[in-house]
């Protein structure tokens, strides 16, 4: 990637910086003040069933540890430095919020088993399959490899599970059901949004 190519203006990385940020200072906050601030933050489902639905948004940006932390941000700057260019302030907060969303409510209903989440990932593979979609709408082949390829990594996941190498190094199980249900919200979002981008160039 040219550094000439990487979308430094405010609408394509002011949303990404602030995500990243906020990230950083949670995880901050919990190594010098203990695990009292964020533990009102976790997506926990006994507490969720109990009315406290932020949870459902806010457990996307805390950490098992320091090397989850390190992955999710590598991981959110490299999508951003392939598909920056198609980043806005709204679209990205909205797409953001909504793979939150279904990430959050696909495991709430459809993985019970799943008590405590934490982590970009569900998410980060929303935004892939956006970027992706982007790309193959600019005529770029390119976008066809990554959308195929992020469906065979999911597919991969569900039938054999996620890398242990993985588990290990953030000391939690990967949640794979979380990427596919925020993946399924990136396509939903996509469609929706290349829908209204029709619908404004042919009135």
């Amino acid at each position: 990637m040219k550094l000439n190519t990487l979308a430094f203006s405010r609408q394509h990385f002011q949303v990404v910086f602030i995500i990243a940020t906020l990230s950083v200072f949670v995880f901050i906050s919990e190594c010098f003040l203990g695990d009292s601030f964020t533990q009102a933050l976790v997506y926990q489902r006994q507490l969720i069933t109990q009315g406290e639905v932020w949870r459902l948004f806010s457990g996307h940006i805390l950490h098992t540890n320091g090397y989850h932390l390190l992955l999710n941000l590598a991981a959110l700057f490299m999508l951003w430095a392939l598909h920056g260019r198609f980043y806005s302030i709204k679209n990205y907060t909205v797409l953001f919020l909504l793979c939150s969303i279904t990430t959050s409510t696909g495991i709430y209903y459809f993985d019970p088993t799943l008590r405590q989440y934490v982590g970009l990932s569900g998410v980060l593979h929303g935004v892939f399959v956006f970027g992706a979609l982007m790309d193959i709408r600019a005529k770029d082949k390119t976008g066809y490899l990554l959308f195929l390829g992020v469906w065979l990594k999911i597919a991969h996941e569900q039938f054999y599970g996620a890398s242990t190498d993985v588990s290990n190094l953030i000391e939690a199980n990967v949640a794979v059901n979380a990427h596919l249900w925020g993946a399924l919200g990136g396509l939903l979002f996509s469609f929706g949004y290349l829908y209204m981008i029709k619908s404004k160039v042919n009135h």
